[in-house]
């Protein structure tokens, strides 16, 4: 075994530069001596190929491509198409005489026939004048004898030949083509439906609807070699695509080193801005921290000076006390008990700093400040912030961008809901409503300022109010169907559906009308909240989660909706059948 382990691309290129003979194995190079072929349609010798199998599978050499192996041998099947051309190049390659005189041809020139029979076509030569070798042979598969050019002309354009069969020598009919293995017969006919030849007794043996499948060998040869040109324009085809794909793939690899390049070009500058820009916001982050550290610091310190000019004053009342109630009498203490329990009273009262005015956590909020600062450079989207683990969803508040110089310019950042309130029917499943926006509602009011979205906010609260207790009342009023229903197996009135479900349509109606009064306020708000930068992060997510709440109602409507539907039918039928039993 010869060769080596070819690399995909790159050889499969020179092999096609090279212009390989079809005959000659790829590893080896060598004449292919029982060739194998693979399911990737690649060729090699069987014993190029002997030892490569591994768990039933053999690599292709040349492609990867895995084959399926069975058998003990560890090889594929031989290629009987390409054993065939072997076999039929090595008969070219004898020398042949004609059988009417002394011309021959030589191995060159049947090697350079069959050479282009295969790429070109049928090669034509003349006779030399000096050897007297023909180029080009015949062989008449009638009288089974050889022919040359001359004798063809000569001997054979006879009346008496007329009916004899000529071709080119490379093309002749062997003996074992020639007759049936099975019944020494020679082949008739065709069968297309089993893609074999048949001698007259095979075609009596067949049954009748197979018959008709049956053609003669000329017409079958005919056809064959129309499809046959058939499947090579194809292959032409995809050679002519494969030739332009690997092209554009070649071309596709350049661009690809390209665009490597210049991203790798557009990271490290990315990166070095990065890095100075971290770097001055770094410094500026350790200034406050370090301004922070000697602020508290210093509060702790005084406070603790102060504490520490309390703790003996105490000590000494303390031990006054002791020594006066051990060495004062009666009258004494009266005289001065309420003196000192006055000084005490008063000591007590005066405002004594007990607990640390501040915490002593440095804050310097650094994840969100190094976030600030790569924003610009990253052309971050603005950031939405998430509210709670069940509630509604909130945007961001505002996008804070570094100018040069160190000044912050604080930019709104204005949510992004629905425009109309069809878009409440394609929302999806909101989240349940929470204490969140009633705590922040609440917050919001009792500070007392009298803003717009306060007001909006009162007016909310008593309208979602209202419309949350008529929802409620519906579902109590399907509940108790259902219980009904599914329990009891009866129902005192079936005239309540009608009711519950016109209900249901009236708060539609009225939720979608809320919906579309609260999101028309919007362009006001947002004017409201360019203004006053400060309140917006609170009255934005209280906003969403009222337009949340909203939605909720509307699901939670739907769904009741959707249940008194189903449970419908089954009222009217255990109505229809009590109505029937009443009177007896």
């Amino acid at each position: 075994m010869a060769g080596s382990i070819f690399s995909p691309l790159g050889n499969c290129s020179e092999l096609e530069k090279a212009n390989c003979h079809p005959l000659v194995c790829l590893l080896c190079h060598e004449p292919y001596q029982h060739p194998c072929l693979l399911d990737c349609y690649h060729n090699f010798c069987a014993s190029c190929l002997r030892g490569r199998a591994s768990d039933g599978r053999l690599c292709c050499p040349l492609c990867g491509h895995p084959s399926v192996v069975r058998g003990g041998t560890g090889l594929p099947p031989v290629d009987r198409l390409l054993q065939f051309l072997v076999d039929s190049s090595a008969d070219g390659e004898e020398d042949v005489q004609c059988a009417n005189c002394d011309r021959r041809c030589t191995k060159a020139v049947r090697a350079a026939e069959w050479v282009g029979d295969t790429h070109r076509g049928p090669a034509r030569h003349q006779l030399c004048p000096l050897t007297q070798e023909l180029d080009t042979m015949y062989f008449c598969n009638t009288c089974g004898q050889p022919l040359c050019a001359p004798c063809r002309e000569e001997t054979h354009r006879a009346r008496m030949f007329a009916r004899h069969e000529i071709v080119s020598l490379s093309k002749r009919t062997k003996d074992i083509h020639k007759k049936c293995p099975l019944h020494e017969e020679p082949y008739i006919m065709f069968s297309t439906e089993k893609k074999s030849m048949l001698c007259i007794n095979c075609f009596r043996d067949m049954q009748g609807e197979s018959r008709a499948h049956c053609i003669d060998i000329e017409t079958a040869y005919m056809q064959g070699c129309e499809r046959l040109d058939q499947a090579v324009m194809a292959v032409k085809e995809l050679q002519t695509s494969t030739r332009e794909a690997i092209v554009l793939l070649k071309a596709m690899i350049e661009e690809v080193r390209n665009s490597a390049s210049e991203e790798e070009a557009a990271i490290n500058s990315l990166f070095g801005r990065m890095q100075e820009q971290l770097s001055e916001r770094k410094k500026t982050l350790l200034k406050a921290v370090q301004s922070q550290h000697e602020e508290k610091e210093k509060a702790f310190k005084e406070q603790l000076a102060h504490l520490a000019s309390l703790l003996p004053t105490l000590q000494v009342h303390l031990v006054t006390c002791s020594a006066f109630l051990s060495s004062a009498n009666k009258a004494e203490f009266l005289d001065l008990g309420y003196q000192l329990m006055e000084r005490l009273q008063r000591i007590v009262k005066l405002p004594h700093r007990l607990r640390p005015a501040q915490t002593s956590k440095i804050n310097s909020e650094y994840r969100a400040e190094f976030a600030r600062c790569l924003e610009p450079l990253l052309m971050l989207s603005p950031r939405r912030s998430v509210v709670g683990s069940a509630g509604g969803i909130g945007p961001g508040m505002a996008g804070t961008n570094m100018l040069p110089g160190g000044q912050c310019s604080k930019t709104l950042m204005v949510p992004s809901c629905p425009t109309s309130t069809d878009k409440m029917s394609t929302s999806p499943m909101v989240r349940k409503p929470t204490m969140h926006r009633y705590i922040s509602t609440k917050v919001l009011l009792a500070e007392g300022r009298e803003t717009p979205f306060a007001e909006h906010c009162r007016n909310y609260e008593n309208t979602y109010r209202m419309l949350q207790t008529e929802i409620q009342g519906l579902k109590d009023q399907v509940q108790e169907l259902h219980r009904d229903l599914t329990k009891h197996h009866s129902l005192i009135k079936s005239e309540i559906m009608s009711e519950i479900l016109q209900k249901s349509l009236q708060m539609d109606v009225q939720i979608a009308a809320h919906y579309s009064a609260v999101e028309m306020m919007r362009s006001v708000f947002e004017e409201v909240w360019e203004e006053t930068y400060q309140r917006v992060a609170n009255e934005q997510e209280i906003y969403e989660a009222q337009l949340h709440d909203l939605l909720q109602l509307r699901q939670e409507n739907s769904c009741l909706s959707t249940i008194t539907k189903q449970i419908a039918p089954y009222v009217r039928s255990i109505a229809k059948v009590k109505e029937r039993l009443e009177p007896r």
